[in-house]
């Protein structure tokens, strides 16, 4: 089944178990899906939608810390329900061995080269951002690759 297909049964199954908030930030997710689709003239594939998904959930992400700061703890609850909602559509996060296994071979690939440096950050992160994708917060591996290059 499609990611499209799993958020339009996840909003019909929000409506009948009456779910307003879960509702709502399907709906939200839906219309962005649906937005990048006819702006682009385009069906997305499921990996175009975990992008859309990774991006809300970086909003929703910032969102909690600036309602946390101005000590707006309400609002800071509904962001993280929202957040807890968009993180059922992504794939199973990489474990922490895995993602320091994939820098360690990539960094080791690029040496090889003879690439380091800083120039190897971005060829690094060319290399394991599509290999990544939907299963990294990508500030984790670069920090990780920062490490592995200095």
């Amino acid at each position: 089944m499609s990611l499209k297909q799993r958020v339009s049964d996840a909003v019909k199954e929000a409506m009948r178990a009456k779910q307003s908030a879960r509702l709502a930030t399907l709906r939200f997710l839906q219309a962005a899906i649906k937005q990048k689709e006819v702006d682009e003239r385009i069906e997305l594939a499921d990996t175009d939608i975990v992008a859309i998904i990774e991006k809300q959930i970086k909003q929703r992400k910032e969102s909690i810390t600036a309602f946390e700061n101005a000590g707006r703890t309400e609002t800071a609850e509904a962001e993280k329900a929202e957040l807890a909602v968009l993180s059922e559509f992504l794939p199973e996060q990489a474990s922490d061995e895995e993602l320091a296994a994939e820098v360690a071979k990539v960094v080791a690939e690029l040496s090889a080269q003879g690439i380091t440096g800083n120039p190897a950050m971005g060829k690094a992160m060319g290399i394991l951002k599509p290999k990544l994708a939907g299963r990294a917060d990508m500030a984790k591996v670069s920090q990780l690759l920062k490490t592995a290059l200095s």
